[in-house]
């Protein structure tokens, strides 16, 4: 396993390989790496001859400033979990000013409307801070392939604008939601639980599973309005936002339609810690 700290060390590294005609694959990540990281690089590896992954903790990304503070940076442990994984790996674990150099601000993105949806709404700023570094990772990189999870499918929607929007030659590939064996999605953040939230969070996604089945009889007012008085009845797990969406617009459903895929997102704080989940639902 290679590890590089600075851009032009991984570029020189990366040069020698497209020269050998090898395929790249990405898999971006902010550290705290655990089995649902594991699942986008076990597929980057089963379709390239390379993967790279990157460990930075983007400051550009977070509206709040103590959810930067406490995000879990676990270099050594993540170092030592890919090692495990694959010789295959090229590490990129580069400080700020070796992505952004003296100026650590985000760009300003228009990605046709889905940066204002959902998590645009109660995340200013988010979608411009993923923007600017996944854009500049691309560059960095110049990957063949790059792989994100479905679990931020906002994410993954507006990643594959960027690339649509900017003309990179890269392909962007969804996977699967990688969850645990209770249901619960995959998450840095879930290592910051406290044992009688980590107990509840799987709650979530047995809503979700409910939603699926209601939204093939009910209208999505009728499920948006099940789910609220689900989670108000619940002691530990608070709704920040549910949504049931277009998958191609991500704008609110009004009245379903049989040519339009569909899919149900959802917020929620356990705590302080803020999770989120969707499911497809046709």
């Amino acid at each position: 396993m290679i590890i590089h700290h600075k851009k032009e060390d991984l570029r020189q590294t990366l040069n020698g390989l497209r020269h050998k005609n090898q395929t790249i694959g990405f898999v971006p990540t902010m550290g705290a790496l655990h089995d649902g990281h594991l699942s986008l690089i076990d597929q980057g590896l089963q379709e390239n001859d390379k993967m790279v992954v990157s460990i930075f903790v983007n400051p550009t990304q977070f509206d709040n400033t103590n959810d930067l503070e406490k995000y879990p940076r676990t270099l050594d442990r993540d170092l030592k979990f890919l090692k495990r994984l694959s010789d295959e790996i090229i590490v990129y674990a580069p400080m700020a000013d070796d992505i952004y150099g003296s100026s650590v601000t985000s760009e300003y993105f228009d990605f046709d409307g889905l940066e204002h949806q959902m998590e645009g709404k109660f995340r200013k700023g988010h979608f411009d801070g993923v923007g600017t570094v996944v854009k500049r990772l691309f560059e960095i990189v110049a990957p063949d392939a790059a792989y994100f999870g479905n679990k931020d499918f906002q994410q993954l929607r507006i990643i594959q604008k960027l690339v649509q929007k900017h003309d990179l030659p890269v392909n962007v590939v969804g996977c699967e939601i990688f969850r645990a064996e209770d249901g619960l999605a995959m998450s840095s953040r879930n290592e910051r639980l406290t044992t009688a939230h980590r107990d509840a969070a799987p709650f979530i996604y047995k809503i979700l599973k409910s939603v699926k089945i209601r939204f093939g009889t009910e209208s999505a007012n009728q499920v948006t309005e099940w789910v609220v008085n689900q989670f108000a009845k619940h002691d530990l797990l608070e709704l920040e936002y549910f949504t049931i969406a277009d998958e191609a617009t991500l704008e609110a459903v009004k009245r379903k339609s049989k040519s339009k895929s569909y899919r149900a997102f959802i917020a929620v704080f356990a705590g302080d810690i803020r999770l989120i989940d969707n499911i497809a639902l046709n």
